[in-house]
């Protein structure tokens, strides 16, 4: 109990001020337990900071579950079955952005994408890069893409109007005049991602099909 508070008061300090402005006795002190502690468990302040990471992957696959289930093996010609598994997922990682389950390991995930390290490369290593990945495959398959670098350029795009829903939430609410979002904003926000993924999508496909 009181590692799994230390971590979780450590990915909050650590995404708030960074490895450097983050104090570990400060983080110890919060959990109510020694600076010993970290030292012992985790060998220091890096340590600590890599085994929060850790931590943040073990979340984001719990929030997220696994991307196998929420989608199953594709026919490589079967692009409306794709099409609805690119739905799902996105619609899936909407529900989760809008909500407050991942604002504490949010700015630790945005500090890490502008500077990647070792960190980054454990987050990735999880849901996050097999969620990437699924969904570049699904969208060549949706739209007969056969470049797999235009897929996940695609991809990109994609999850993009999904993540700005946490990482830009400030701005929408201030869009919004809201204090919060309320469940007919993020319906409305996700009826228009949904109508966003159908216009790539078929401008993709009618790429491809005028290529042919």
């Amino acid at each position: 109990m009181v590692q799994s508070r230390l971590l979780d008061i450590a990915i909050s300090e650590f995404g708030t001020k960074g490895l450097e402005g983050a104090s570990t006795r400060g983080i110890a002190a919060a959990a109510g337990t020694a600076m010993s502690s970290i030292t012992y468990h985790y060998g220091g302040k890096e340590g600590l900071y890599l085994a929060a990471a850790d931590r943040i992957a073990e979340r984001m696959s719990a929030v997220m579950g696994d991307p196998s289930e929420l989608s199953h093996d594709v026919a490589a010609d079967d692009a409306s079955e794709a099409r609805g598994q690119i739905h799902r997922i996105l619609g899936r990682l909407a529900d989760k952005m809008a909500s407050n389950e991942s604002a504490d390991w949010t700015l630790f995930v945005l500090r890490e994408q502008m500077k990647p390290g070792e960190a980054f490369e454990r987050i990735y290593g999880g849901v996050m890069g097999q969620m990437v990945r699924r969904l570049s495959d699904l969208v060549c398959i949706a739209t007969g893409c056969a470049e797999i670098r235009t897929g996940r350029i695609a991809t990109i795009t994609l999850m993009g109007q999904v993540i700005t829903l946490r990482a830009n939430r400030a701005t929408c609410l201030k869009l919004l005049e809201r204090d919060t979002l309320e469940p007919n904003d993020i319906l409305d926000i996700k009826a228009r991602i949904d109508a966003n993924i159908d216009a790539i999508l078929d401008s993709m496909r009618a790429e491809e099909q005028g290529q042919a």
